[in-house]
């Protein structure tokens, strides 16, 4: 009975201490810029429009050797273009899975008639690799920046992370 009456008193005496520890100052929100906000593409709300981009299994997989690497090469020189030209903010593979989705682009245009003008470029596309669904999207004009952080936190060929 001592013992659960000293637990007692000890887990009171802790519950009251926290109580009365200084809390930390929350962080305050960033400022708005507005000129960021325009550089992004953003409306009044900080969105904008882009085109989600599914890409599948194609009907005519191109078996393993050198047609294949240099297509897949291709592939990526393209992406690498397109983030280049500001047109391509995300790309990046698909986990294995039964529905067939390979990967995904998403593509900072206004429509999905430019959306598929810029994905007929690919290799896997033209090769019949892949095929490619399109989704218009409105989302945050923040994700235009993943392209550059992503060049910040990724070290140079050859160089150990």
């Amino acid at each position: 009975m001592r013992a659960s009456a000293l637990g007692l008193v000890l887990a009171l005496a802790a519950t009251l201490a926290s109580a009365q520890a200084p809390t930390a100052t929350p962080a305050a929100a960033p400022a708005y810029d507005a000129a960021l906000a325009k550089r992004l593409g953003g409306n009044a709300q900080g969105m904008r429009s882009y085109v989600l981009v599914i890409l599948k299994t194609g009907p005519t997989p191109v078996p393993k050797g050198e047609q294949r690497d240099a297509m897949f090469a291709g592939h990526f020189a393209n992406m690498e273009r397109l983030a280049e030209a500001g047109k391509l903010v995300v790309a990046g593979p698909f986990a294995k899975n039964e529905e067939g989705w390979r990967g995904l682009f998403l593509f900072a245009v206004d429509s999905v008639e430019e959306a598929r003008a810029l994905t007929a470029t690919d290799p896997v596309i033209v090769n019949g690799e892949m095929v490619a669904e399109f989704h218009p999207w409105f989302g945050s004009a923040a994700a235009m920046m993943l392209p550059e952080i992503h060049k910040q936190i990724t070290p140079p060929p050859g160089e150990a992370k």
